[in-house]
């Protein structure tokens, strides 16, 4: 059986996916396009060694920072641990905030081989919107007019044949998608908390090695809490500034995860108790097993 553990950012989806994986004799894989990279471990909040408790986790650390790794990887690589994971005889728990990721592996996408990426630079954000609207329904594409980085991607997987987003796809394993949620308020204040401690942890240590190594690839480009970083080191803005950025920005990732996870997956939700997180680990096991039962 496949559990996904989905949730904005901070709201402690590793926690339940360790308490998870011990009581249903589960291995984690990961579902987080930046915890894949080796090195970029204080900004995304990866797992660390001592809170793994023994069990096995998967797509962790696999990749180095230049490595350029799309969806249509992940989903070969994830759907490869999945079966082996079940040959075992063991359950799978899916974990992470990266929406795409776990739609393709889960989901009967068909990608191909990324092909040359077009900029179309020549196109304003509309154009580009009317160019995705003769491959599907203006009213369901899936990225906001004001987006052009996602608009230029979406255009290119179109043209490439990647996949076609027109057609509804269905569901190529059984799962259970649990889903952590708090209010508003308190998710901001909790993420405003974890950027203050990825700062006393060392978040400017780890990003400066990697700004002297002349680091510059996606990853770092384009991940909360680098990229901000990388400005400061550029001269470009205060280290107050940059923190605060960092705060922003992933307050508002925090806000598209639960849109896209609303409408994208039939999600089970659950409340986080920050105060006893135990009363949201038993209130999950006590629907998985009802469910079973």
């Amino acid at each position: 059986m496949i559990y996904v553990i989905v949730g904005p950012t901070g709201v402690g989806k590793t926690k339940l996916s360790i308490a998870l994986a011990k009581k249903l004799n589960a291995e984690i894989i990961n579902a987080d396009s930046m915890q894949v990279y080796r090195g970029l471990d204080i900004g995304t909040a990866k797992v660390k060694e001592t809170e793994k408790e023994g069990i096995p986790h998967h797509l962790f650390d696999t990749l180095d920072v230049h490595t350029c790794y799309t969806v249509y990887d992940y989903q070969k690589d994830a759907r490869k641990k999945v079966e082996e994971i079940i040959s075992r005889g063991k359950n799978v728990i899916l974990v992470g905030g990266t929406g795409l990721y776990i739609r393709s592996c889960l989901y009967d996408y068909q990608f191909q081989e990324e092909e040359k990426q077009e900029t179309f630079d020549d196109l304003s954000n509309e154009e580009l919107l009317e160019n995705i609207s003769t491959y599907m329904q203006r009213d369901s594409i899936p990225v906001h007019p004001n987006n052009r980085k996602r608009l230029v991607r979406l255009l290119n997987r179109l043209q490439n044949g990647d996949v076609d987003l027109s057609k509804k796809s269905e569901p190529i394993y059984d799962f259970y998608m649990i889903g952590l949620t708090t209010s508003r308020e308190t998710l901001y204040e909790k993420i405003n908390e974890r950027v203050d401690s990825m700062v006393e942890e060392g978040l400017f240590q780890e990003v400066e090695a990697l700004y002297k190594n002349n680091i510059h690839s996606k990853a770092v480009e384009t991940g909360i809490g680098y990229k901000e970083l990388y400005r400061y080191f550029e001269g470009k803005c205060t280290k107050e500034e940059a923190i605060e950025e960092v705060k922003k920005n992933s307050r508002h990732y925090a806000k598209r995860q639960y849109t896209f996870f609303k409408h994208q997956f039939p999600v089970h939700w659950f409340e986080t108790d920050y105060v006893n997180f135990d009363n949201a680990i038993q209130a999950v096991l006590k629907k998985i097993e009802g469910r079973n039962s």
